[in-house]
């Protein structure tokens, strides 16, 4: 087999202690070496200056969770660096250890035989850190108002029957006042606002509880710590704001995608970037998102058509966008939602609408141009003749007899 890269080096990485193999091929044969590191600063510029001493030009490593961003960064621009999957680069069984595993991802490399995952540039990577810190906060606002619903159904103030957000207007006027010691459900009721739909009276029975001095504290304990994490939210949507300047124009571009807004469009872009040449093809952007259909197929046989895991992030985003998008009436997501539900069922159309939506961004990146929406009757005029079968069809069930001429232009 070809070598690619003559001299190269495999890094197995762990959170205290990496191991590092070099593979030389010269015209003596291959020689390997391998050595084991610490992890902190000091130690990693040793490795780094072994490598040269040794004449590495490329390093490959495994992306085991948030340990190889801190060795990718202390290398970054001295070694051509290869992030690998560890799915793609399993050893053989009963031959595990972690200088067998540096040894092995370098001989994959010297072969050219790995495909390095997609990492972000710099400023991608802060933007990512930032709608990833903001996505986090919200699920922990969403797990701290769960925790508030509990203790109000146990002293059995059925509150979120009656107002559809706790933490709405109306729903943390009267938690707050359940919080300062407020107990007459009189009282509560008024401070709703008027536009709540439930009737006063429904609203004052549901306000009818009893509430402990201790389910107190911990209710001011759960507003307390999502009022901070609102104050945070303010916060990082600043900091995304800054972080998003360069790509302004980009930005407001995509907010033209039905299911995109100014949330969800920094996140999708801190998952991509802007730089589509890291993707050969729209298709390799929608298979490393995991919105397409996998291939497991053996003796003539499919096995199993559903996405691969992985990509939680952009695979999320995307989903909640698609199920934004199929919202807008006369929009081509609409039309393509309803297509695909009605023959392979919810979930799989709306996965498809998905994909649909991270395509037309790919171009929209790559090409700079505005979203342009197909319309709701695109799948009408695109086969008319499928369209012209299925009402004939539909006829004949009724008993009629169809015959069909084209019409003159």
């Amino acid at each position: 087999m070809q070598v690619m890269h003559p001299r190269c080096a495999g890094l197995d990485l762990g959170k205290d202690v990496l191991a590092a193999a070099v593979r030389v091929q010269d015209a003596d044969g291959v020689k390997r070496e391998c050595r084991t590191y610490g992890t902190t600063s000091h130690w990693l510029g040793e490795l780094s200056a072994w490598l040269h001493s040794r004449g590495v030009t490329h390093v490959v490593m495994e992306a085991t969770g948030s340990y190889w961003k801190s060795v990718w960064h202390a290398l970054e621009g001295q070694f051509e660096l290869t992030l690998a999957n560890p799915v793609q680069i399993r050893n053989v069984p009963g031959r595990k250890s972690d200088v067998n595993d540096a040894t092995w991802m370098a001989d994959l490399l010297a072969h050219g035989l790995i495909r390095g995952s997609f990492v972000p540039s710099a400023e991608i990577g802060a933007l990512r850190e930032l709608t990833r810190a903001r996505k986090q906060f919200g699920r922990e606002i969403a797990r701290h108002t769960l925790r508030i619903q509990k203790i109000l159904d146990i002293a059995n103030l059925k509150v979120t029957g009656t107002i559809s957000q706790i933490l709405g207007v109306s729903g943390r006027a009267i938690l707050k006042a359940l919080i300062a010691g407020e107990t007459d459900p009189e009282k509560l009721a008024d401070l709703a606002h008027p536009r709540v739909r439930v009737s006063r009276a429904r609203l004052v029975e549901s306000l009818r509880g009893h509430l402990t001095a201790q389910q107190r504290q911990l209710l001011k304990m759960h507003m307390t710590l999502i009022e901070a994490l609102e104050a945070s939210i303010e916060q990082l949507d600043r900091d995304i704001a800054k972080a998003v300047t360069p790509f302004r124009q980009t930005v407001q571009r995509l907010k033209g995608v039905p299911g995109l807004s100014d949330i969800n469009v920094p996140a999708m872009l801190g998952e991509i970037g802007v730089d589509m040449t890291r993707f050969k093809t729209h298709r390799h952007l929608v298979s490393w998102a995991r919105l397409c259909p996998r291939l497991d197929e053996s003796a003539g046989k499919i096995h199993s058509t559903r996405t691969m895991k992985g990509a939680a992030w952009i695979k999320t985003l995307m989903i909640q966008a698609a199920w934004c998008a199929i919202r807008v009436k006369d929009s081509y997501p609409r039309a393509q939602f309803l297509r695909l539900r009605a023959r392979r069922g919810t979930k799989k159309a709306i996965v498809a609408v998905a994909a649909s939506l991270l395509t037309a961004v790919y171009y929209m990146v790559r090409d700079e141009t505005p979203y342009k929406d197909l319309g709701i009757g695109y799948f009408e005029k695109h086969d008319r003749s499928r369209v012209a079968r299925r009402f004939v069809a539909r006829l004949q069930q009724l008993g009629f007899n169809v015959h069909l001429t084209e019409a003159v232009a």
